[in-house]
């Protein structure tokens, strides 16, 4: 119930919260404008259906290559601070070595 209330509180907040910055003239215009591009490019995608899967599709890849460069990079970060704490490690070995000898 308490999750239903709170998203039914942020709906109406964002609706209410909606309408008041359409108030202002120059919100009211910028709106316009943009609703009006979108309308614009939603027309174009479906008069050239193919372009918009294309579109798409490179868009995945290119997070995909962001991704995996990404993921390599980390993977080489912690490469790094393994091979340094292994060299710390080895260096404080042979001194815990003599002391118990």
């Amino acid at each position: 119930m308490g999750k239903n209330k709170l998203c039914l509180g942020m709906l109406i907040g964002a609706i209410v919260g909606g309408v008041t910055a359409l108030c202002d003239r120059e919100t009211r215009n910028y709106t316009k404008y943009k609703m009006s591009g979108v309308k614009r490019q939603a027309n174009y995608y479906l008069k050239h259906p193919s372009e918009a899967v294309r579109n798409a599709q490179t868009a995945c890849n290119q997070f995909n290559e962001s991704f995996n460069s990404g993921a390599n990079n980390a993977i080489n970060a912690l490469e790094q601070v393994e091979d340094t704490m292994n060299k710390i490690t080895k260096k404080k070995d042979p001194k815990k070595i003599e002391s118990t000898m």
